[in-house]
């Protein structure tokens, strides 16, 4: 990867994604149901998409490539892309509704087992020893970052919710491994545009899922607005991270990238320290210390 772009817009990621954990806690504090974050999230992902378009168009007219964005190929790939990507978000919401979160997150974190799987069985994608170490260490770091305390207000129903969990991991694997092929099939600002329209197309499912969108919206307007749109501006962060990390596979391995892609906890934890003065715990200051060392290692 003598190319280091991947670094730099894997670096916004792991920044913009952190800043996004670290205030997503207003929404919960506010009541805003998960669905309706969905929802924002995904008018979120327009802006971008339109940056994407305007960035792809350029870039066209430069080297005069023919439109490929709605050649079959790349609607497939696209769509395959953003429909693991937000149907796993679906899924997730309501896997949380029925088991307890301290066990889901940490499960769920560990989908870059997934895509580096994939991609070193598929595309022959290799490490250098000094990746190797940090793609192991990473994992860990990820594990410790995502371990959350048992105070929990998930209700814990039957088994459906490890069934849940379990696509959610295998969602989130196979789309950070297809996002890397997509990119070696289509430019990355057309991944993207397709990333965006299947979310928006998924708004109507979230809305009708459980009745809790409805509800959010038949309060008074005044309450709706500042709640909604201020968790927009939170869900715009994530989106810019989605649109930096799909430039970063585009550019890097899926082996190096996709773990370097979880260690955005890191940032969330010093956020929280720095600005809420939380201090972490034994686990997390482990997990940061991992993560420092990840990130040097995986950028060699």
């Amino acid at each position: 990867m003598k190319n280091r772009l991947w670094l730099v817009f894997i670096l916004i990621t792991v920044l913009t994604w952190g800043v996004w954990g670290a205030f997503s806690g207003y929404q919960i504090q506010h009541g805003i149901p998960d669905t309706i974050v969905y929802i924002a999230w995904a008018l979120s992902m327009i802006p971008c998409a339109l940056v994407a378009l305007l960035v792809r168009r350029r870039n066209e007219a430069e080297v005069g490539n023919c439109c490929t964005l709605f050649r079959k190929r790349s609607i497939l790939l696209g769509c395959i892309v953003g429909l693991l990507g937000a149907g796993g978000q679906l899924v997730l919401f309501k896997a949380l509704t029925l088991g307890p979160s301290y066990i889901i997150y940490p499960f769920i974190s560990m989908s870059p087992v997934i895509v580096i799987s994939l991609a070193a069985l598929f595309l022959k994608e290799r490490a250098s020893r000094w990746q190797i170490a940090g793609i192991v260490v990473a994992l860990v770091a990820i594990l410790l970052l995502s371990l959350e305390s048992k105070a929990d207000n998930s209700p814990v129903s039957g088994w459906l919710w490890i069934v849940l969990a379990v696509l959610v991991l295998l969602a989130w694997g196979i789309q950070g491994f297809f996002m890397k092929f997509a990119n070696n099939e289509m430019d990355a600002e057309g991944i993207f545009f397709w990333m965006a329209l299947t979310g928006l197309v998924l708004v109507p499912v979230a809305y009708f899922m459980d009745g809790s969108a409805a509800a959010f919206f038949a309060q008074d307007s005044t309450i709706v607005n500042s709640q909604f749109w201020g968790s927009f501006g939170i869900q715009i962060l994530n989106s810019i991270g989605a649109l930096t990390l799909v430039y970063a596979y585009r550019y890097g391995k899926a082996v190096v990238v996709s773990p370097m892609e979880g260690l955005s906890p890191m940032v969330t934890v010093l956020l929280s320290l720095i600005i809420l003065s939380v201090i972490p715990n034994p686990l997390q200051i482990a997990g940061l210390i991992c993560a420092a060392f990840a990130m040097y290692a995986l950028s060699k």
